[in-house]
Formats: structure tokens, C-alpha cells, sequence
């Protein structure tokens, strides 16, 4: 493995960390910026729409500009752009403000998230191993810091404002120096390929594996406090519990996931995720105490961690597609997901119950079964990556 690949992973595993990071210092502030907005709960989950629906709008366009620039300067541009985007939330004086800051922090994060995986994929390719697991886990893991900063923040009482600020300062900071470490524009940059916009249809089974991992997770992440809360009754702190265990599930996930992709195969893999996931919804719902829910929420986390990033990687290996084109519709159908999700339970929570809601999740899981082939089989070395380039030996596996 030569240098610069080495390299070029830590500093795309550090843009994931950042971005994660300042994700995660923002989330931590809403509750200030609703209460100096004075906004109602349903007002601030329509503000929080904005977010999603400007990442979406984002995608397509990020894998275009990927495919023309090249990966690297793409990221470094939308990291500052995500930077200066973070500021402008906790400095909107109306409602209608703060939605067209929240539309713009999902448009930088869109392009962001596409740019980014686009680089993680382009140095993949150099990899004998998988490494994707890896890389998205340095997000989960921004955000478990980020959120620890963030709350002993704003329990000091710093203006969210001027705490955003210094957020966004380390960031465009952070970023400007990892990006010297990237691999260069011209590695993924493929501006004279044809376009592949006629052929995305192939990638249809990965969109609906990526809505629906996706989903999940955003059920999870907007539910699970809720649903210990009011349906089993908990405390404040015990609700927390859920989220808290599902965070960490999904990072522990992801940092051994590439070790189990190797050892099992993706297809296998996901086809296993898929299933924990479903017994930990199903035994969540069914239980009457509040130790088995917080358990099975954790075991949703476990269960999805690794799906995404794989799902990534297959995308980005589609042949006769630029991998940031494949990237950007597949991660356009996770965010579809992960947009459509809260609202569609909560829906049927009004109808029937929330348990009704969540069990969408078990639906959701189901469908990750039956499609998980769509991921490939055995992790298998690229014909370009520096151990095949060098003719090291990297040992052969059944395929799954």
C-alpha cells in the first residue's frame, strides 16, 4: 500500500469526522433556536424538512460536478460551504429565515455527502480490503464528539450563534489542510465518459436498499426517545437510553464492519444486518419492559450499521457508470428515506399507534433481506487498487 493511499484515507476518514462532528453541535442547539424563535414542535419539524429536502435537491447535481472536477476539490469546496451554512441557522431572526438556512445547510451537506463518498470510494479502489466501514464510522464517531462538545457548550450558556461560529470556523479550517491529503481531481474525475443518466436504472435495487436502511434509521433516530417515553412510560433519561444505544451500535457497527464484510461477504452480510434489525424492532414492540426496548433499539443500530456503506461501495463499482453519478442517485434514494420515514410513521401512529408506525421498520428490514445480492458477493480486490497494481498476494475467498 503506497503512501498516498494511506493518507488519502485519513484525510477523507477526517472529512467524515468533521462533518459529523458539526452535524451533531448543530442538533444539539435546536432546542435554543426554537425557543428564541419561539416555534411550536410541528413548526420546527416542518424547519427541519428543510434540511432533507435541500440535500435531495443537491445530490444530483453534486455526482455531476464530481464527474467533471474530480472528488477532491468538490469536497474542500462543500466543506466550507457546510461550514459557513452551519452559522446561518442560529443567526435567523423568523421562521421563514430559518428555513431557507436549514435549505441551505442540506444543500452543502448533499453535495458534501456525494463528494466525500466519492473520494472514500476512489481510494477503496486502492484497497485490497474493504475500508468503507471504516471511513463512515469516523462520521459516527464526529458525532458522538460533537454532541459532547455541543451539550457542555450550551450548558455553559454560549450564545448558539457565536458557538456555531467557532464550529464553523474549525471545520473550513480542518478541512482546507486534510484535503492536501486527498488523492488528486484527476483520479475520479471523468469529464470526457459519456453520461450515464440513461443507464441508472440498474441501480435500482441499491436505491430501494439505501431508502430502506435509511428509513430505519431515521425511525429510529426521531422515534425511539419518543416511543420510551410516551408508550413505556420512562423518564427523560431513560429515553435518551434508546438513541444513545442505537448511536453507539451504529458506530461499533461500522468500525468492525469492513473486518465482517471480508470474513462473510457483503451479500451475507447485509443479509444478516437485515435480519437483526428485524428481531430488534420486533422484540422492541413486543416487549412490556423498558431494558428489552433500549436493547433491541441498539440492536437496529448493529444491525444497519454497515449496510449503507456497503450499499456505497457496490454503487460505486457499477460498471459503465461514473462512480459519483452512481453515488449521488443511490445516496438520493437514502435520503429519501430517511426524509419520508418520521413523517410516514407518525402518520400511522395518529391512525393506529406508534407501535403500528415502528413496525414499518420490520417491513423496511424485510425488504433488505430479499435484496441484499444487489451488494455482490465476496469483497474482492479492484483491478486498480496498489496491492493487484504491485502483484502482492491477497489471498482468495468462496464468494457468499
Amino acid at each position: 500500500m503506497t503512501r498516498d493511499t494511506r493518507v488519502a484515507r485519513w484525510a477523507v476518514s477526517a472529512v467524515f469526522f468533521l462533518t459529523g462532528a458539526g452535524t451533531a453541535n448543530w442538533a444539539v442547539r435546536i432546542p435554543a433556536v426554537q425557543s428564541a424563535l419561539g416555534l411550536s414542535d410541528g413548526r420546527l419539524g416542518l424547519a427541519l424538512l428543510g434540511v432533507s429536502a435541500g440535500a435531495i435537491v443537491a445530490m444530483p447535481v453534486a455526482g455531476h460536478l464530481v464527474a467533471k472536477h474530480g472528488s477532491r476539490p468538490v469536497t474542500w469546496v462543500a466543506a466550507l460551504a457546510f461550514a459557513l451554512a452551519l452559522v446561518l441557522p442560529a443567526r435567523a431572526p423568523s421562521f421563514v429565515l430559518l428555513v431557507a438556512a436549514l435549505v441551505a445547510v442540506g444543500l452543502a451537506n448533499g453535495v458534501l455527502d456525494v463528494a466525500m463518498n466519492a473520494q472514500a470510494a476512489a481510494v477503496q479502489q486502492r484497497y485490497a480490503e474493504p475500508i468503507m466501514g471504516r471511513v463512515h464510522a469516523f462520521y459516527s464517531f464526529g458525532g458522538l464528539v460533537g454532541a459532547m462538545i455541543g451539550g457542555r457548550v450550551a450548558a455553559e450558556g454560549i450564545d448558539p450563534s457565536a458557538h456555531l461560529t467557532g464550529v464553523g470556523l474549525a471545520i473550513a479550517v480542518g478541512a482546507s489542510v486534510v484535503m492536501l491529503g486527498m488523492l488528486p481531481a484527476h483520479t475520479d474525475a471523468a469529464p470526457d465518459r459519456p453520461s450515464s443518466r440513461g443507464k441508472l436504472h440498474v441501480l435500482l435495487p441499491l436505491g430501494i436498499l439505501a431508502f430502506c436502511v435509511l428509513f430505519g434509521e431515521g425511525a429510529m433516530m426521531n422515534w425511539s426517545a419518543v416511543y420510551l417515553r410516551n408508550v413505556m412510560g420512562t423518564g427523560p433519561g431513560t429515553a435518551a437510553a434508546g438513541f444513545a444505544a442505537f448511536s453507539l451500535m451504529m458506530t461499533l457497527g461500522r468500525a468492525v464492519g469492513d473486518t465482517l464484510t471480508l470474513k462473510l461477504g457483503a451479500v451475507r452480510l447485509t443479509r444478516l444486518g437485515g435480519a437483526l434489525a428485524m428481531l430488534g424492532v420486533a422484540s422492541a414492540l413486543a416487549s412490556s419492559h423498558w431494558l428489552p426496548v433500549v436493547l433491541g433499539i441498539g440492536a437496529v443500530g448493529a444491525g444497519l450499521s454497515i449496510i449503507f456503506p456497503i450499499v456505497l461501495s457496490a454503487a460505486a463499482r457499477t460498471p459503465g457508470l461514473v462512480p459519483g453519478a452512481s453515488i449521488a442517485m443511490v445516496s438520493m434514494c437514502g435520503y429519501s428515506g430517511l426524509l419520508a420515514g418520521p413523517p410516514l410513521i407518525g402518520a400511522v401512529a395518529n391512525v393506529a399507534s406508534l407501535r403500528g408506525g415502528l413496525a414499518l421498520v420490520i417491513v423496511t428490514s424485510a425488504l433488505v433481506l430479499l435484496l441484499a445480492r444487489a451488494v455482490g458477493g465476496h469483497w474482492r480486490p479492484s483491478a486498480t487498487s496498489d496491492v493487484v497494481a504491485n502483484r502482492q498476494p491477497v489471498g482468495s475467498h468462496t464468494a457468499a
